[in-house]
């Protein structure tokens, strides 16, 4: 898959797969059909694994040349060793984990960077439904209230405060909406959060 199959079919990936350096060993959580380590395999010569736990997906997968694991990644990844990525990806997965803190904590163990995704509640749309006495449905939130997958709901100044929480320090925050980047008012007019952590370097004046 090239970058313009990639764009065509998921804007959102495509930008977020500039993130990722050329021959990264990457793991991606969640990946759904696989599409975007077919794209990073193929295109930047990137190596790694998917973790899916979908029964529908994994052929999807299969047939693209993904490695795919189907696991629960919520029952951790014990399996993978301290810092064994170059960049862990869990895009638009992470609302859908009960234990998110620990989800968190465990990505950004195995990997030396994260690339972190979820629909933006604060999604100007989601607010008018909201404000109209009913529960958003949107591109980014497509399920009705009582058949969605999501448990958790989540803002990018959410976000900011549980990462700072969990001692992760964030390099880059972009909103976006339709796969291009929000700059005026992201929080307001981003439908999709996506973050670039890694773990905050110790206060060694704290040691002293």
């Amino acid at each position: 898959m090239n970058f313009n199959e990639l764009i065509a079919l998921r804007p959102d990936l495509a930008f977020i797969a500039h993130w990722v350096p050329r021959q990264a060993n990457v793991l991606d959580l969640g990946c759904g059909d696989g599409v975007m380590l077919d794209y990073l395999q193929t295109d930047k010569q990137c190596v790694g694994y998917g973790v899916e736990i979908d029964d529908h997906q994994i052929p999807n997968c299969i047939a693209r040349g993904v490695q795919v694991i189907q696991q629960d990644m919520e029952g951790g990844l014990a399996m993978f060793a301290d810092d064994a990525f170059d960049t862990v990806l869990c895009l638009s997965a992470l609302q859908m984990m009960k234990n998110v803190e620990g989800v968190l904590r465990d990505i950004t163990r195995v990997g030396r960077e994260a690339i972190v995704s979820f629909p933006n509640f604060a999604y100007w749309p989601h607010r008018v439904a909201l404000l109209r006495g009913r529960m958003p449905v949107s591109k980014s939130l497509p399920y009705e209230w009582y058949d969605t997958p999501n448990l958790r709901c989540a803002t990018i100044r959410d976000f900011e405060e549980l990462a700072n929480d969990v001692g992760l320090e964030v390099l880059e925050c972009v909103a976006l909406e339709e796969g291009r980047p929000v700059s005026f008012l992201p929080n307001w007019r981003g439908s999709l959060a996506v973050f670039r952590l890694k773990k905050r370097a110790p206060d060694m004046s704290a040691t002293r």
